[in-house]
This record gives C-alpha cells, structure tokens and sequence, in this order.
C-alpha cells in the first residue's frame, strides 16, 4: 500500500485507534505518517473548512495553539511555492523562541525533506520549494507598511503592545498588506484577554471570521497531569482561571476602577531596587469570614510602585493571620506594616512585638468605602505608576470588581486583598512623601 492509502485507512478511524494501528507498520512508514498533521492535530486544531479571512484561535493555556499555527503554516508553504507568509508576534525575540524555533513552532514541524532555512539577519524562513515567512514584532507597526503577504500567523495577540493603539495599527497595517496570491488568510492565536483588538474580531461578521474556543483541558493528552493539577491548586476557579485555562473572555465590568487591560500593560518579570517596602493588611471581621489580606508593595528611586506579593490568608484566626503578617513582613525586610485598625488592627502590633519584630507600624482608619479609597490608587495605576511583578489571580479580579460609586462585584463578599494593596500603594505614594534612601539587604 501507498503512503495515500495508509493515510485514508488511518484517518477512517478514531485518534487512539491510529495510534496502535501506526505500530503495524514499518519504521520508515511511521516517520512519514507521523507528519501528517491531519491524522494527529484534534479537530479543533485543524483549519475550519469554507471561506474566511481570519480564523481565530481563542483557547486556555498548552491547548496546542502555537502546533496548530505552525501546522497551518506548514501547510501553507507545502503547497504553495509562491506563499509569502507573514510571522507576527509581541516581540521579536518571542516570533523567534515560539513561533519559529520553540518545541512547537515551525522549524521543529516541519519534516527533514521540507524543513525551511532560517535567516535569522533577514528575518526570513525559505523553503526548498520557494516559500517564504517573514519575521515581524507588533511593536512596530511600521515595519508591516508596504511589505506584501499572502498569508499570516499572528501569535497571542492578547498581548501585544496596546500603548498608543500600536497592536490594532499593526493588525491594519498587515491587512493593507495582505495582497498576493488568490486565497488571502490570517490566523491568529491568543489566550483570550478583553483588549480592543481581541473584542473587535469576534464583533466581525461571521461569514469572514471564523472562532474556535477551548480549554487547557482539552490537549490532557499531550501535558504532564502534575501541570494540570497544579494549575488547577493554584489558580481555582478565580477570574483568571477561567481565563487563562478555560478560554474564556472575561468581560471588563462597566465602571470598573480597573480592567484587564489596565492591569496586563502594568505587568512585568522584575522588580528595580526599591527605596522603600511595605506590608499592608486588611484584617478580617471573623475568623470564618472573609480573608485577611496582606499585600506586599515596594517604591524605587523614581517614584514608581511595584507590587511584590500577595500573602494574604483566608479563613485564619486573630493569631494565625497576625502571625502571617510579621512572616511576610520578616521575609520581605519591610520598613513598615500599615494595619486597619476598624478590624482589630492593633492585634498586629502585639504579634509583632512577641516575634520581636522591630517594625514600624501605622494602624489606618478607613472612613469612606473601599471603592472611594481605591480610585486615587486606580489612577496611579492609568498614569502608568504602578507595576505588577508577576501575576495575582484573586487579587487582580477583586481590583476588576470594584466600581466607582458602586457596590462590589467581584469574587467573595468583601476585597480584602484589594483593600490592603490600597492601603500599600497610599502610604507608599499618596502619603507623605519619605525621602528615598538605600536599604540594606
């Protein structure tokens, strides 16, 4: 039989059974048979069949967005000599460690006999047949004005650079150029965030964009389980969960003091050095009630914020969670705990002095609401003041349910996570200011 029949009787079958059908065959006909992604790639990876301009790939974290990108890609260039193939990412160094030489990006697919030349000075794939893909970063628009493509792959959309509208000047800057060839086509791949160029194509007509959705779940088979559970211990079932491991878009709340667009541009790995380090806590009404929030925030020499951790404890006794506070505020050398005092704050002060924690401490009395005394802070955060060190899942959606004049929406009866990073962020930088000085480590 020819490798084309062996295809037809594989694929007439379910996905586990080619599997041990694939051990009946030869060694060589297994090397072959296992680049055909049509036979491997699940359903929802493959390309929906019909007319479209842009399909759409929305799903949860290691679905298998980038394989199926470089799939299509593949497909692409297999077919067409003439193909001129338009690689989009964040960044350049992303297209390059993802989408072109990442574990599933379009190098490693793509078979020995067919495997493009990378040109890393050019920006450029080209294959034995003559097909081209360029290497382009949504940070600069620009450059996708005047180049042509017949095709595109652009790669976590979600995150690109929403700073002066730069992602949807590059996203049209690419559709201006997407000219050649007779069946022009773009693929895009994210895990779902509400910025303006992810809600603008699922609001594009049907019939041009095609959508396809899925969870973290869905590729089990190809992911450690300990990933899976682990994922699941650690991020629940809060907003960002559902997010980012079930593909779901979490729409911003109407007259939300933050949103998710505000908080993903605040994000980054690091921290600089910091003149100053505070741990701020929201303690609870009752140890069966809400959580204690505890919130660790620093401030560098040029007045920026980073905030460094959320500690916070749910479910903790006077002890448990005054205890909680002295750790943090021992593990991050802090150079204050700003406590409010309504909720018992003055337990702090006694746990501190029976750690023997020298640390200053300022006990805060709220007079006005939590959503009052956020929106200062939420400005801080739209001036670009404020930056996260990483992501905190039920603290971030807590700052998405607050509403300016409102009453809260987010998750659990009270943010008392949110709370403490109010109180952080105003005494680090609504207070009076300190002057900065080095800290010893």
């Amino acid at each position: 039989m020819s490798i084309s029949d062996h295809l037809e009787t594989l694929e007439a079958l379910p996905l586990e059974e080619r599997r041990t059908e694939l051990r009946k065959f030869s060694a060589k006909e297994q090397e072959e048979l296992l680049t055909h992604w049509q036979l491997w790639g699940r359903p929802e990876q493959l390309p929906p069949s019909g007319e479209w301009r842009t399909w759409l790939v929305m799903a949860g974290r290691g679905f298998g967005k980038t394989r199926a990108g470089a799939e299509w890609v593949r497909a692409i260039a297999d077919a067409d000599p003439a193909a001129r193939i338009a690689l989009v990412g964040a960044t350049l160094p992303e297209v390059r460690a993802v989408m072109v030489e990442g574990e599933s990006g379009v190098m490693p697919v793509c078979p020995g006999r067919h495997r493009p030349v990378f040109e890393p000075s050019l920006r450029r794939l080209v294959w034995p047949n003559g097909a081209q893909a360029l290497l382009y970063s949504a940070q600069e628009p620009e450059a996708l004005r005047g180049p042509q493509h017949s095709h595109a792959w652009c790669d976590e959309i979600a995150k690109w650079d929403n700073a002066s509208a730069r992602a949807t000047r590059a996203w049209d800057n690419l559709l201006l150029g997407l000219r050649l060839g007779e069946d022009q086509r773009v693929l895009a791949t994210t895990t779902p965030r509400a910025v303006p160029l992810v809600q603008r194509l699922l609001a594009e007509p049907g019939d041009d964009t095609r959508v396809t959705r899925g969870r973290t779940e869905d590729n089990r088979a190809n992911l450690p389980t300990r990933f899976l559970s682990d994922m699941r211990r650690s991020f629940g079932t809060s907003l960002l969960a559902r997010q980012e491991l079930d593909g779901e878009l979490i729409a911003d709340i109407e007259g939300a003091l933050w949103t998710r667009g505000l908080l993903e541009a605040c994000r980054t790995d690091t921290a600089p050095d910091l003149t100053r380090i505070v741990v701020a806590v929201d303690p609870p009404a009752s140890a069966n009630g809400d959580a204690c929030g505890i919130v660790v925030a620093g401030l560098c020499a040029d007045g920026k914020a980073h905030v460094l951790a959320d500690a916070s404890v749910r479910k903790a006794g006077p002890e448990r969670w005054a205890r909680a506070v002295a750790d943090t505020a021992q593990a991050w050398n802090a150079d204050r705990v700003v406590a409010e005092a309504n909720q018992g704050g003055a337990m702090v002060a006694s746990v501190l002095r029976a750690a023997q924690l020298s640390l200053p401490l300022r006990l805060v009395h709220a007079s006005r609401g939590k959503a009052a005394r956020a929106e200062p802070v939420a400005a801080l955060y739209e001036a670009g003041r404020v930056h996260h060190v990483g992501t905190f899942a039920r603290l971030e959606d807590e700052l998405c349910g607050l509403v300016a004049g409102g009453a809260y929406q987010g998750p659990g009866r009270s943010p008392d996570r949110a709370d403490a990073l109010v109180w952080a962020l105003t005494e680090l930088m609504l207070g009076k200011v300190a002057e900065p000085r080095v800290r010893m480590a």
